[in-house]
């Protein structure tokens, strides 16, 4: 969920106002999930691919479990005390800005001390980049060769005003479909499933509109299914900015009988996540498989696509310019918000912390929503910043350790 800009402004901020008021039930029809179902409701057939937030005891989170047993001993050795601590990846939404992190992989790759994931998590763009980041360096070409040749074109295609006025989004990502398709083909789907099976786990996440919950998809275990078009269905929805992109209709079994959910960017409830609550309340699953959980610690790194702290930028005084200017400002404000919040998991339950994200001093103008020249210069550099040894900030921005909180 990240820039406005490439799209024809004025038509943003007229269509928001005209949809409001006209298109209400214009779109498909629907057979939402109840609300007390919401919890309960699963994928026909697969219900380990996903885990909606704040439901426990599911098969996501046992699989979560599952994966320490199954871990081969030299993947990912014992410390002292026999601790073990998994380097984790959460990669953030930030549309064109993901070529800031897919340089930054590449670069890490290039500089040698980039690990292999035990878990990799990804958000909107971050959802895209994900499958390559899991998969490892070998895949960085495939990575940088999608992020700076990608244009607007190949994400988005306008639709015609009288679609967009009575339809549910002002473009039509048909375009990025083609885009996820070209690589997330069988033969990725094969290899991510034997790293699943290996005890390595990718999770997407995209938000359930109806409900306002997030929902973490198990990728790896989609990936055993086979299931090419879920997979795909769910990265395009994870990147499916509210209004600009249409929504995504998931069918999904409740208490025996058949619903809808309808699912957009993931962006819109959180720009990164990771393993934060997901193993709320399995405790004694834990112990029946004697892992003890104070012996199991994360190493997360956390690439946030987007920028840390304020960036000027004139704004015009008319509706476009302000709507604009002040999507980008929510957005950025929640990814500082979501790296506080996951600090304080980290501090609480131990393990490390590792932000980065654009530096500052990287000035950027760009001619659309996705310019290859622009997303180039980005994806560079990301790819210097990390071939020279990149310096993780250990704390969000701003955060003074020395200030103790108030009494």
């Amino acid at each position: 969920m990240r820039k406005i800009s490439g799209i024809k402004q004025f038509a943003v901020a007229v269509c928001f106002a005209a949809i409001s008021l006209f298109s209400s039930g214009c779109a498909t029809a629907r057979h939402p999930v109840p609300s007390d179902l919401v919890g309960k409701a699963h994928i026909p057939n697969m219900p380990e691919v996903r885990l909606v937030s704040g439901e426990s005891h599911t098969r996501l989170q046992e699989s979560l479990l599952v994966s320490v047993k199954q871990e081969r001993p030299e993947d990912f050795p014992a410390g002292p005390g026999g601790v073990k601590t998994y380097p984790v990846l959460a990669i953030s939404g930030g549309g064109a800005n993901g070529a800031y992190g897919a340089g930054l992989l590449k670069g890490w790759s290039k500089e040698g001390s980039r690990p292999i994931f035990k878990v990799v998590t990804g958000v909107s763009t971050g959802a895209i980049i994900a499958p390559f980041a899991f998969l490892g360096k070998e895949y960085d070409a495939e990575l940088e060769k999608c992020y700076t040749t990608m244009s607007t074109k190949d994400v988005m295609r306008p639709k015609p005003p009288l679609m967009a006025l009575f339809g549910n989004s002002l473009t039509s990502n048909k375009p990025l479909a083609g885009t996820i398709a070209k690589f997330a083909d069988k033969k990725i789907l094969e290899k991510i499933a034997a790293e699943h099976r290996r005890g390595r786990r990718l999770l997407v996440g995209t938000a359930n509109l109806d409900s306002q919950k997030f929902v973490v998809w198990d990728m790896g275990a989609i990936a055993c299914r086979g299931d090419v078009e879920l997979f795909r269905k769910v990265i395009l929805s994870s990147a499916a900015i509210p209004v600009i992109f249409p929504p995504s209709l998931f069918e999904v079994e409740a208490d025996g009988k058949r619903y809808d959910e309808i699912h957009a960017d993931g962006g819109t409830l959180t720009q990164v996540f990771a393993l934060a609550n997901l193993f709320e309340g399995m405790q004694d699953a834990a112990k029946k498989l004697n892992i003890d959980p104070s012996k199991v610690k994360g190493n997360l790194y956390i690439i946030r696509n987007g920028y840390m702290t304020p960036v000027y930028k004139k704004v015009d005084d008319n509706i476009p310019s302000l709507a604009e200017r002040s999507f980008d400002t929510i957005i950025d404000s929640q990814g500082v918000g979501d790296a506080y919040r996951i600090f304080v998991f980290t501090q609480q339950r131990g393990g490390g912390y590792n932000l980065a994200f654009i530096p500052p001093d990287f000035k950027q103008s760009s001619k659309e929503m996705f310019d290859t020249e622009a997303m180039t210069r980005l994806f560079n550099r990301g790819y210097e910043d990390a071939a020279a040894g990149y310096k993780w900030h250990k704390v969000p921005p701003g955060f003074d350790a020395s200030k103790k909180p108030a009494r």
